[in-house]
């Protein structure tokens, strides 16, 4: 805690599955299951009156069908789906919107970056790990027996979990105002766990939806992949939190992507940057020896990373390493297996 403040949870439990609790008047929470780690994702339906906007969508599988089937007709009361708001691009929000808008000619509404990301990883189906990928995972200092497994199994692909997304979308842009459910949100984005990744703050009374951008509890994965392997996603990630700081009041209730919402935002805000900061300085000290991504996760993550995370551990790992490399602290040069190592520039 820091000056009196504290994080509250004004619900201690998830809506159960298939109902909805309504957080604000026309404002409903509703949780869906994911097979993973994190096991769900929380989605909002604002009222429209005759319709509803949908924030986030969960994965597309046959069973988030048959329960969104369940979802229209129970707290949903019937009414059709009218649009779509994407936070971000991931397959856990975007997953059930090419379904919702094949269903009942629902709009989309995302950041074009988000569009763009969905609707490209849901369309580029592989079959086996790219040479780029698998140079990614060895440049990374993969546990070898993680990556001889790795290069023989078809790769997750956006595909396997997202409905196809049809083309047409409406733009919206950083410092939009969007009415839905009764109210005016102004649009904030974030960064670094997904680019362009979209906020909307209520005028109208003290409501956040935040995606995964805000989160109690746990910090998103802040992640460099194959696609850009340079990247250096944490200094958007630090930037969007001094950003979004600027608006966030003690008052304000946050409608997270997970866990469940809270109130005393600007407390969870400095705790977001501080989490990774702290990390950094960990990190410095550890690469006095030179290190591959991979020896870094125990100074990390504080915890023993299993088969299941490692390729989220690898990629947040690697974020770190090369926001010190972008920052002049850390130089880096091949080991014989061809993975990176790291060390502190000699001061």
């Amino acid at each position: 805690m820091d000056g009196g403040e504290i994080i509250r949870h004004p619900w201690d439990s998830p809506p159960p599955e298939g109902c909805a609790t309504e957080v604000a008047p026309g404002v409903l929470w509703l949780r869906l299951p994911l097979p993973m780690v994190l096991d769900h994702v929380n989605v909002y339906a604002l009222d429209e009156g005759d319709s509803w906007t949908i924030v986030d969508t969960g994965i597309h599988s046959r069973r988030a069908v048959a329960l969104w089937e369940t979802i229209l007709a129970g707290p949903l009361q019937g009414k059709p789906v009218g649009r779509v708001i994407l936070t971000h691009h991931h397959p856990d929000h975007v997953g059930m919107a090419g379904w919702l808008m094949e269903r009942f000619g629902a709009t989309l509404w995302a950041s074009r970056t988000s569009w763009l990301m969905a609707r490209m990883l849901i369309l580029d189906v592989e079959e086996r790990p790219t040479p780029q990928a698998l140079e990614f995972s060895r440049a990374g200092g993969m546990d070898p027996d993680i990556f001889e497994a790795r290069a023989q199994q078809r790769p997750y692909n956006f595909s396997d979990t997202c409905a196809p997304l049809p083309v047409g979308y409406t733009r919206v842009r950083d410092g939009a105002v969007i009415r839905a459910g009764g109210r005016d949100w102004d649009v904030h984005f974030g960064g670094g766990h997904a680019p362009d990744h979209l906020t909307l703050w209520s005028r109208d009374d003290a409501l956040v939806i935040a995606g995964d951008q805000i989160l109690p509890g746990i910090s998103p994965n802040i992640g460099v992949y194959p696609t850009e392997p340079e990247a250096d996603p944490l200094s958007d990630w630090l930037a969007a939190c001094a950003r979004l700081a600027e608006h966030a009041r003690e008052d304000h209730l946050v409608l997270p992507g997970h866990k469940l919402p809270f109130t005393g935002l600007p407390l969870r805000m400095r705790q977001l940057a501080g989490n990774h900061h702290a990390a950094l300085d960990r990190l410095r000290d550890f690469l006095i020896e030179p290190r591959t991504a991979a020896d870094c996760f125990p100074l990390l993550f504080k915890r023993r990373v299993e088969a299941g995370t490692y390729g989220l551990a690898l990629v947040e790992s690697v974020a770190h390493l090369n926001h010190l490399m972008h920052a002049g602290e850390v130089t880096r040069w091949r080991r014989a297996d061809g993975a990176w190592l790291w060390r502190v520039r000699d001061q």
